[in-house]
């Protein structure tokens, strides 16, 4: 998890998996998806975020918010995923316990998707979604104290469209999200005919 002092921990008795990205080229849509949950300052309190990303296009494919820490919001966001985008080849995480799940470890191995973790305490590791959080908090969170949990997803659902669909990216040659994940899905479909 993000912004924590301490490393998340695994699920009692959970396997930990190997990281997968050492020196893989990740080069086209749905090859690796991330996921991690970061912590959002609301007007009073707070609510942990979970998005899914993909790190090729850096495109959204899927996020929640709740007010605990249990693996279902984020298996309701690794769902959706898959149903609108189909599974990964690879999903990289850390090792804190809703990752570590069987409930969240179980649904990929169904779809077949082999399952990547971080070193412990590598934040390094899964970079990418890293920046992710440094965006969407400064860019929208940080801007305004939402009032509850319904505010946050309104705000968060225009924010992340927003980010996919508008918001050019240095490291993808100034094209957003969007466009590099349907140009690759595209090139990937007409090199299979």
């Amino acid at each position: 998890m993000s912004e924590k002092a301490k490393p998340p921990l695994p699920a009692r008795g959970a396997a930990i998996y190997p990281y997968l990205l050492a020196d893989l080229a990740i080069e086209r849509p749905n090859q690796v998806w991330a996921a991690d949950i970061t912590y959002l300052p609301m007007a009073h309190g707070f609510l942990y975020l979970v998005a899914i990303l993909d790190v090729a296009s850096r495109k959204v494919l899927a996020f929640r918010l709740s007010n605990t820490l249990t693996t279902d919001f984020c298996v309701a966001a690794l769902e959706e995923a898959l149903a609108k985008f189909g599974a990964p080849e690879i999903f990289n995480t850390d090792q804190g316990a809703q990752f570590t799940s069987e409930e969240w470890t179980g649904r990929l191995k169904a779809a077949g998707v082999a399952i990547s973790m971080d070193g412990k305490g590598r934040w390094i590791d899964n970079v990418f979604i890293e920046r992710l959080w440094w965006s969407v908090k400064y860019e929208e969170v940080y801007l305004h104290a939402y009032g509850n949990g319904t505010d946050a997803r309104t705000a968060l659902t225009r924010y992340f469209g927003f980010y996919n669909a508008r918001r050019g990216h240095q490291s993808l040659q100034y094209r957003t999200p969007d466009e590099v994940y349907f140009a690759g899905l595209a090139t990937a479909t007409s090199h299979a005919a």
